[in-house]
This record gives C-alpha cells, sequence and structure tokens, in this order.
C-alpha cells in the first residue's frame, strides 16, 4: 500500500530535514518548526512580488524557525543566494537597511492616519496602538543601517 502524494512529499520533506532520527517527544516540536519555517518562506516568498508584503522579516522568523528544527533547512536558508546576504547582516550586526526602516516607518504612520481618519476605533485602543508603534518605530531607528567599517574589513 503506497502514500498518497501529498503524504510523499511530507515524508521526503522530514526525511530530508533529519528530523525522522528525532526522539519521539522532540518530533512534533521540531516538526512543527519545520512546518512554520516552511510557511514563512512561502509568504515571504510570495513578498517578493507584492510590495506591500515585506519578505527580510518573514525570512527572519522562517531561520529562527529552522534553528530550532533543522540544520539542513537552516543552511539552505542562511546560504540562500537572495535571502541569505540580508539574513546574514541582520543575524550578524542586527542591521535594518534604510529603505526598509523608510517603508517600516511610513506604513505604520499611514496606518495610524488611516486610522484615526477612516475608523471607529476608540482612542485608547488608538493610544495603545500608537505606543507600540512609538516602541516599533524607536527600535527600527535605533539599529544600525550598514554593516559596522571593522566588520566590512575583518571580512
Amino acid at each position: 500500500m503506497g502514500y498518497r502524494p501529498s503524504h510523499r512529499l511530507l515524508l521526503h520533506i522530514i526525511n530530508y530535514a533529519g528530523l525522522h532520527s528525532m526522539l519521539i517527544g522532540n518530533r512534533l516540536y521540531r516538526l512543527l518548526y519545520l512546518i512554520l519555517g516552511l510557511l514563512f518562506v512561502g509568504v515571504g516568498g510570495i513578498g517578493i512580488f507584492l510590495p506591500v508584503l515585506p519578505t527580510t522579516p518573514f525570512m527572519i522568523v522562517a531561520l529562527w524557525c529552522f534553528s530550532r528544527s533543522s540544520d539542513r533547512f537552516h543552511g539552505w536558508l542562511y546560504g540562500h543566494k537572495l535571502f541569505g546576504p540580508p539574513l546574514r547582516r541582520w543575524q550578524e550586526h542586527r542591521v535594518i537597511p534604510p529603505l526598509a526602516k523608510f517603508a517600516a516607518i511610513s506604513a505604520m504612520v499611514a496606518s495610524m492616519f488611516y486610522m484615526a481618519l477612516f475608523t471607529n476605533i476608540s482612542w485608547y485602543a488608538q493610544t495603545a496602538i500608537g505606543t507600540f508603534m512609538a516602541f516599533s518605530s524607536w527600535y527600527i531607528l535605533t539599529k544600525p543601517s550598514r554593516v559596522p567599517e571593522s566588520a566590512v574589513h575583518d571580512h
């Protein structure tokens, strides 16, 4: 009795990721992280074609999921020709490029204006959301925009 094609694909992914040799208690969590990682890679991949959907944050979360589920997929994503360089800049130096900072903060400001002018959200909910966005903006702005000079010369 054979497996359905969809099951064969899942078994292939599980075997490729090295999940078949894990302990039973750990297997479920690692499988969950693997599935989430693949999901985030898919959403991030869609972000390449949709300008309103950022790619790199989803790839960062996918990389984190793979770090808990599969060394093979983690290595693949970290070394990927397109996605690898921004992931390495983030992981090694916490770099957020200027264009990404501008896009993120502009989206938050536009969202706040939209929420304030065109919705009936209560003032305390708007204040809470605005406070969260202010802290998020602060976090984004405190991260470096480029790899430090000393790190560039070390490589």
